[in-house]
This record gives structure tokens, C-alpha cells and sequence, in this order.
């Protein structure tokens, strides 16, 4: 009988191979840390995170969390992480809703109608991100008019420079802008900033949703309408009951992708001047010098974000998939 060599073996080789691969990396991480530590103490720049709590000495413009410029460094980061989540948050369902209606609106019977969200799709995604934003906030946001009484109103919505007033659920009733005392009041406030950057990212993040939706609802047979217009559905019927719940298993990897991407690109917040955790740790950066301890926050955030968003579209993906017998 022959005896196989140690490093002929099919089953050993493959994890000498990674094991090699995976020490040298360590090597490599190793002595970039002994190198970083090294530089880092010349320069009297070792690392500490004893600066988080000193007081901040800047104030934000809006934050969901109460925060003044006495308030340390550590809570100025909590509150721009909270103003970056519900950007996320919001602009995912806003993009989310908005690529399910353009993506639906191409397999629709008007022409007029397939042809606008063509359009639509085709100019977005080929504008970046950040002349939107710019377009967004210059030229549409901060052009409306200056003064309560020349703003632009209607009954649950109102438009003015000092921001958004929108209608919602206040005192028991549903409530809707009101001028008092020479200003706008509404149960929702959104500023120009905040409204900028949301309609940027719904916006260009909705046209590439729009053709993962395409996409997936091209994915199902022709039959499968056919069948359905057989039985006397209607178009819209057609897409909700029977071809839309067989798309979601292509539509669904192809989201987390563009979610992932949104909450990246949510970064950009600083050109429309919305005090995200992206802007709160330049200013903290360019207070302190703590180059590497506000990068290292930065990443580890929006690390934590992007797996939290892959892991819960994992979850969901799993869930729609056909599970064969």
C-alpha cells in the first residue's frame, strides 16, 4: 500500500495553505501596529480615549439627543450617531417605496408611465450622488421663500426657508401647520438640511431599487401573468398576489447591496450641511488631533451599521427563499 506524503495529502494541504496565508497576515497586521505605535509616541499622539470626555465646545444645529457645547465629546458622537441612524432609517423605507413603484411602473400597460420611469431611472443613476445633494440643497431647498407669510402651503405640507412643517398626530387629533406669532408651528419639523439630504438619497438610491424590483418581477415566467389574466386579475392585482411574492427571492440580495450602499453614501450629509456622525467627528478631529481614535469610531460605526443591515436582509432572505421538499 502506498503511504501519500504529508504534503501531497488533499485534505492536510488546503489547511497548510490557509494556515500560511493566515500567518502571514498576522505578520503584516503586526508589524503595521508595531509601526503605528511607534510613530504615534514620537509624535506624542499614543493612543487614549481619556478625550471623550472633555466637553466638546461646539454646538450641533439638531440632534435628537439633548446636547450644548459643555457636554463631552463622547455624547457629541452618540448624538451625530443618532442623526445618521434615522437618516438611514427614514431614507430606506423612502427609497424603498419609491424603487417598488418605479420598478412596478415599467411593466405597466400605459406607455406614458414605462417610459417616465425609464427616464426617471436612467438620468438618477447617472448623476453622482453628491451633485444631487448639492442640487438638492442650493438650488431647490434653500431657494424656497424667506418668511412665513410667503410660503408655500398646503393643507397637511408647508414649504419656507426656515424648513418643513408637515401634519401628524398631536394632542389627541390629527393636527396640521399652523402660523402663530409670525411662525410656522406643525407637529413635524423637518430643517432644510435633513430635508436635503433625504430627498438626495431617496431619490438616487430609489432609481437603482427601481431596477432591482425590474429585475426581479422580469424574473417570473410570462406564464405566471398569463395565468393570472386568465382568471380575470387585474394588472395591479396580478403583481401583488402572484408575481411580486415570486420575485422576492431575486429581488431581496440584490436590496441588501443598495442598502448597504445607502447607509455609506449617508456620509455625504456634510454637503448639505446636516450634522451627521460624519461631520461631528471632523470637528472633533480638528479639535483634539486624534486622527486615529475618530477614525477608528468612524469605522467601527458605520461597520456596525453595514453588518447590522446585511444580517437582517439575511434573515429576510432566508424567509422568502422556496424551500424544496
Amino acid at each position: 500500500m502506498t503511504v501519500t506524503p504529508w504534503w501531497r495529502h488533499r485534505r492536510i494541504l488546503p489547511w497548510l495553505l490557509q494556515a500560511g496565508v493566515g500567518l502571514a497576515v498576522l505578520v503584516e497586521v503586526a508589524l503595521l501596529m508595531t509601526n503605528l505605535v511607534r510613530n504615534l509616541t514620537a509624535a506624542g499622539l499614543l493612543l487614549s480615549w481619556r478625550w471623550l470626555g472633555q466637553p466638546a465646545g461646539f454646538d450641533l444645529s439638531e440632534t435628537l439627543l439633548p446636547f450644548d457645547a459643555s457636554m463631552s465629546y463622547g455624547r457629541a458622537l452618540l448624538a451625530g450617531l443618532l442623526n445618521t441612524l434615522r437618516v438611514i432609517v427614514i431614507a430606506l423605507l423612502g427609497s424603498s417605496l419609491l424603487g417598488l413603484l418605479v420598478g412596478m411602473a415599467a411593466f405597466s400597460r400605459n406607455g406614458l408611465l414605462r417610459g417616465l420611469a425609464r427616464v426617471y431611472v436612467e438620468v438618477v443613476r447617472n448623476i453622482p450622488l453628491l451633485l444631487q445633494l448639492l442640487f438638492w440643497y442650493f438650488v431647490v431647498f434653500l431657494a424656497l421663500p424667506d418668511g412665513a407669510a410667503a410660503a408655500l402651503r398646503w393643507p397637511f405640507l408647508v414649504l419656507a426657508k426656515s424648513g418643513l412643517y408637515l401634519a401628524g398626530w398631536s394632542g389627541g387629533g390629527w393636527q396640521g401647520p399652523q402660523l402663530l406669532a409670525g411662525g410656522w408651528q406643525a407637529p413635524l419639523h423637518l430643517s432644510v438640511e435633513f430635508a436635503a439630504l433625504l430627498t438626495g438619497l431617496i431619490t438616487y438610491i430609489g432609481a437603482f431599487i427601481a431596477e432591482v424590483v425590474r429585475g426581479g418581477i422580469a424574473s417570473v415566467p410570462r406564464g405566471q401573468w398569463e395565468a393570472a389574466g386568465s382568471l380575470g386579475l387585474h394588472w395591479a392585482a396580478t403583481l401583488r398576489h402572484i408575481v411580486l411574492p415570486q420575485a422576492l427571492r431575486v429581488i431581496v440580495p440584490g436590496l441588501t447591496n443598495q442598502y448597504i450602499s445607502l447607509a455609506k453614501a449617508s456620509s455625504l450629509a456634510l454637503a448639505c450641511g446636516f450634522t451627521d456622525l460624519y461631520s461631528v467627528a471632523e470637528t472633533t478631529l480638528n479639535q483634539t488631533g486624534r486622527a486615529v481614535e475618530v477614525v477608528l469610531v468612524l469605522l467601527g460605526a458605520y461597520l456596525a451599521i453595514d453588518l447590522l443591515i446585511s444580517a437582517a436582509m439575511n434573515g429576510l432572505n432566508r424567509l422568502v427563499q422556496v424551500r424544496e421538499r
